[in-house]
């Protein structure tokens, strides 16, 4: 059932809001959500186009939000949703956000590891560097590093003796080394193929990334009773979903972000 502009269920009780990540791993967070008892959930499991961005589930109570990867987080912490689907990534992208006299960011809570979109965060590069990279991020000097995720990149090669240079890009990363742009790159992988298709390695993995569940930290306290069995039923049905076969060569997997 599409959303109705004006509409609250008929002056009921306000649904619980949960946001979804759009794209690739779309189907498999919603065929989670449809084992979970969200019937709205099984179209977008089964890969069809949603031809809404809110779709409501009288049954379950539940109102689903489609919105970017990305910005699944905000939707969260700012209280447009009650929970939220997104990747590791995001979360530790976010964990980086809050800069010096800004106000305090607001609070999403990670609940649940649903171990769908399975990929990882890598630092990568040209062949003939992977040898050296163990010596080379400790040594002093600059290390141009490229990627779409700059506070992941700042937090994990920063700190030490080389000199971080974490130049923002918005998409084609592995471009960048390749035309001299950068020293490495950061980026979230989950095959590889896209890597080896421009003749770079991996260097090193800095951390592995999934979907994870997320509350806003209000509804947390103040819709515990119908909050808490919501994201009981998506572990659930997380622990019950069937073993991901490894994406086929050629393939790309759902990665989580």
């Amino acid at each position: 059932m599409s959303y109705v502009p004006g509409d609250p269920w008929a002056g009921g009780e306000r649904p619980l809001t949960l946001a979804l990540p759009k794209g690739r791993m779309l189907a498999e967070v919603a065929a989670l959500c449809a084992r979970a008892g969200i019937a709205a959930a099984a179209s977008l499991a089964a890969g069809d186009d949603p031809e809404a961005l809110v779709l409501d589930d009288e049954p379950s109570g539940v109102r689903l939000l489609l919105v970017r990867p990305g910005d699944v987080w905000s939707y969260v912490a700012f209280g447009a949703a009650d929970l939220g689907i997104t990747g590791k990534d995001v979360l530790e992208e976010k964990a980086g956000d809050a800069r010096g006299g800004w106000l305090d960011p607001p609070g999403a809570v990670e609940l649940a590891d649903l171990g769908a979109g399975a990929c990882r965060m890598v630092v990568a590069g040209p062949p003939a560097g992977a040898g050296l990279w163990p010596w080379r991020r400790l040594q002093a000097g600059r290390l141009r590093v490229a990627t779409k995720y700059p506070a992941c990149a700042r937090r994990a090669l920063g700190g030490g003796p080389a000199e971080v240079e974490v130049i923002p890009l918005a998409g084609s990363v592995e471009l960048a080394p390749l035309v001299g742009l950068a020293d490495v790159i950061v980026d979230l992988v989950a095959t590889g193929r896209t890597l080896r298709a421009h003749g770079l390695v991996e260097y090193e993995v800095l951390f592995s990334s999934t979907a994870r569940l997320i509350a806003n930290e209000a509804s947390l306290r103040l819709r515990e009773e119908r909050l808490l069995p919501l994201a009981e039923g998506l572990e659930a049905a997380a622990r019950e979903a069937p073993a991901r076969q490894p994406a086929a060569e050629g393939r790309e997997s759902p990665c989580a972000g």
